[in-house]
């Protein structure tokens, strides 16, 4: 949603120290290396998929102030395109993922380039729309499985050399693609081109006075958005050997808001911090007889009234009180 001012929530990212940041990376690491020893990896590299997502979409809203209930469709879309591409045309992982990306890529442009022409509410219901044609075309598409799905996808040889079906390669394998999705995304933020996305967000008509081509520079953040999440999308199905209709609905584009909600919008490790929330509550009410989406929509509500800026933003702004 195109606002003019940042959102009582949003914490701007420039605000932490580098020096605990780099901090935080560093022992981000270290943990991230040492955990599939402690926890299950497939839990874990279910979370890596989603922080990926999460941060994709922070990329869209926090920074440039576009609401999208569309994610969905890219994340979903590239699930699809990776998982036929693996199993029907015997692509290596590395290969179907790259496939499943740029039809990602392709729709994030097709999407925006109409969804930018709207700004507020019009844009987000724009995006919705959009993405329900997606999940119409996936449960009817012969090639999708239907309610079915694809199943048994294989995860094959990355490189033709590293078995995935090992899971400590595989996990290491999608910790460095999410690795790689978040620094692109921190360079971005940190570019001139990230900058003047967070000048779009906070004043977009002192930016178009200033000469800068918004829908353009709105258009090329979507795209990147979108790419990202078909990433995170991608290498969800190979983890899970599983493409299904659950990841086009729209439900999954609510899941990533909550998530980035929670975090803290507009920072860099808050999207990070959300998806463990929720990823590790969903993982342990499935073993209860606690509702899941009642929970979780419990804890959101509390967070939302005691943590405005998000778990990681309200961390940031209560370290700043006490340095000043």
């Amino acid at each position: 949603m195109a606002t003019n001012t940042q959102t009582a929530g949003t914490l701007r990212q420039d605000t932490i120290n580098p020096t605990a940041r780099n901090a935080l990376i560093v022992l981000g690491l270290a943990v991230a290396i040492a955990a599939p020893f402690v926890l299950y990896p497939v839990f874990l590299m279910k979370l890596l998929c989603f922080a990926l997502f999460a941060c994709a979409f922070n990329l869209l809203i926090g920074y440039v102030g576009l609401l999208s209930f569309g994610h969905a469709a890219f994340f979903g879309g590239a699930a699809y395109v990776t998982a036929h591409a693996a199993k029907v045309w015997g692509l290596t992982p590395e290969l179907a993922i790259l496939l499943g990306v740029a039809s990602a890529t392709l729709m994030g442009l097709v999407f925006g380039f109409i969804a930018i022409r709207r700004q507020g509410i019009y844009f987000a219901m724009v995006t919705l729309a959009l993405s329900q044609m997606v999940f119409f075309v996936a449960l009817q598409a012969p090639f999708t499985g239907g309610e079915d799905g694809i199943q048994a996808v294989p995860r094959g040889h990355l490189l033709g050399l590293i078995d995935l079906y090992v899971p400590l390669n595989m996990y290491y394998f999608v910790l460095a693609v999410f690795l790689f999705g978040f620094a692109l995304i921190w360079r971005t933020v940190e570019s001139p081109f990230g900058q003047v996305l967070k000048a779009i967000r906070e004043n977009e008509a002192r930016a178009v006075s200033l000469g800068y081509k918004v829908d353009r520079y709105k258009l090329m953040a979507f795209v990147m958005s979108a790419a990202l999440a078909g990433l995170a999308g991608g290498t969800k199905a190979l983890v899970f050997q599983l493409a299904s209709l659950t990841d086009v609905q729209w439900q999954m584009s609510g899941e990533v808001v909550l998530m980035t909600l929670l975090g803290g919008m507009g920072t860099l490790f808050g999207p990070v911090v959300g998806a463990a929330l929720v990823v590790t509550l969903q993982n342990y009410l499935a073993g209860t007889q606690l509702p899941v989406t009642v929970v979780t929509g419990a804890i959101f509500v509390v967070c939302v009234l005691l943590f405005r800026r998000g778990i990681v933003g309200e961390a940031l702004r209560l370290m700043g009180a006490k340095r000043n």
